[in-house]
């Protein structure tokens, strides 16, 4: 059995359609969607600190009321962004989504993430949270080593909520095995 070009990239491959450059919209926000609009951006890096350029980022949310599906029809609470090829920047323009309650707990705003880029078979799921929400009574964040939740954080820098993914090394990102 010989491998094809499938077999070998995975799905994340230019033959489908969705390799870098693809023409994928990073914007959530809709002229007419309730909601404190955001900028999240950040840059992936692998296990040597090196770009990963070649990746490509998923994300999906509540609307500002948290939930899922957004109940805001001008909110899809989904979109899909490939890296710069050159800086390795991916952006998402959204708006900042609401908690979770559930019958039992609250989960702090987040946005799930999904990557996948060369060298990664399956896709990495992890979440980004952010530093000016109280998320010390979050389910997901309590499961998570203490010293290591710094990693799910998104700081605002300059207008935007900065994150930054570590495949590998110090301060690897927290991933979850969904």
């Amino acid at each position: 059995c010989t491998p094809n070009f499938v077999d070998v990239q995975g799905v994340y491959s230019a033959d489908l359609g969705v390799g870098p450059n693809a023409d994928f919209d990073g914007n959530l926000r809709g002229a007419d969607m309730s909601g404190e609009r955001i900028t999240i951006t950040g840059k992936i890096y692998d296990g040597a600190g090196g770009l990963v350029t070649d990746a490509m980022v998923e994300t999906w949310q509540t609307d500002a009321k948290g939930q899922y599906p957004a109940a805001d029809a001008a909110f899809s609470g989904w979109a899909r962004q490939a890296c710069d090829l050159t800086t390795g920047v991916f952006t998402f323009q959204t708006i900042k989504p609401g908690c979770i309650a559930t019958s039992t707990d609250r989960q702090s705003p987040h946005v799930s993430i999904w990557i996948v880029a060369r060298g990664i078979n399956l896709g990495l799921h992890t979440r980004i949270y952010f530093a000016d929400e109280d998320n010390s009574a979050d389910p997901v964040l309590a499961l998570i080593e203490p010293s290591r939740r710094q990693t799910l954080i998104a700081s605002q820098q300059g207008g935007a909520y900065v994150f930054n993914v570590r495949l590998q090394g110090e301060n690897e990102t927290v991933f979850f095995d969904l």
